[in-house]
């Protein structure tokens, strides 16, 4: 569901393609199953997308990006993953060189983003905190800045990143930035929030027009929306990542 912050961004950056997303909401959440299984998922959605003709492939998802990302070695179109142009964004953003990571416990565990910062700065501090909670409050429509139920949460996971004084904040988890709001209020207006959504749709823009794969159309782009469980309960919860109604969703059974 969280890779819906990345289809409203490419739709925003890039009107004239044609997207087609494939949300796994038979198996989620993948951010607490162990390495092996979340390969193996990946390999599945990445092979029923090659199905479609596309030509770039986006892993919007910071689990999968940060633990199965080498599975785009083996695909036939370009890939990419959300934690490289997260860790650039960010680098780019601190002034004190003190970055926080948040996301799931598999994408924490990882060590993704700490390895992909340091590669770009060395002397940069990395501080994770995992935040499994908030993809519930995300898919529960529980993002109000106003709810103390949120805000509790914020305060719990947040806490220790705020008193290590971080000044950028990676939203690890492409579910997040529906709370931009409550944890923007949490961490104060000296800390840059990170958006791994935007700046993944930003990389793969640049990515599009340097491999001449851009479409030359500037309006009119679709987007198909595919799962594997409940369409009903799915449009619901995208209409709140989108802004928009959504209709019109399949769902596919894995043989």
């Amino acid at each position: 569901m969280g890779g819906l912050t990345a289809v409203a961004a490419l739709a925003q950056l890039l009107p004239g393609e044609d997207l087609v997303y494939f949300g796994d909401t038979g198996r989620v959440p993948y951010g607490n199953k162990s390495r092996a299984t979340i390969e193996r998922y990946a390999r599945q959605d990445a092979a029923f997308l090659t199905e479609h003709n596309v030509k770039l492939i986006i892993a919007a998802c910071g689990t999968v990006s940060s633990t199965a990302a080498h599975i785009g070695r083996e695909l036939p179109v370009p890939f990419l993953g959300v934690v490289e142009p997260t860790a650039d964004a960010a680098v780019a953003a601190t002034r004190n060189r003190r970055i926080g990571v948040i996301g799931t416990a598999a994408t924490v565990h990882s060590g993704a983003y700490e390895t992909a910062i340091h590669h770009l700065d060395p002397t940069a501090r990395v501080f994770s905190q995992p935040c499994q909670l908030f993809v519930q409050l995300v898919e529960e429509g529980l993002i109000d800045p106003d709810d103390p139920i949120p805000t509790l949460v914020c305060e719990r996971y947040l806490t220790p990143l705020k008193e290590q004084q971080v000044d950028t904040l990676i939203l690890g988890c492409t579910h997040f930035p529906l709370l931009r709001d409550v944890i923007s209020r949490f961490m104060g207006p000296d800390v840059t929030l990170i958006d791994s959504g935007r700046a993944t749709a930003e990389r793969a823009a640049a990515l599009l027009s340097q491999q001449g794969l851009l479409n030359a159309r500037t309006t009119g782009g679709a987007c198909a929306f595919f799962v594997s469980d409940r369409t009903d309960a799915f449009s619901e919860v995208a209409g709140r990542f989108l802004g928009r109604p959504v209709e019109h969703v399949t769902k596919i059974v894995w043989e």
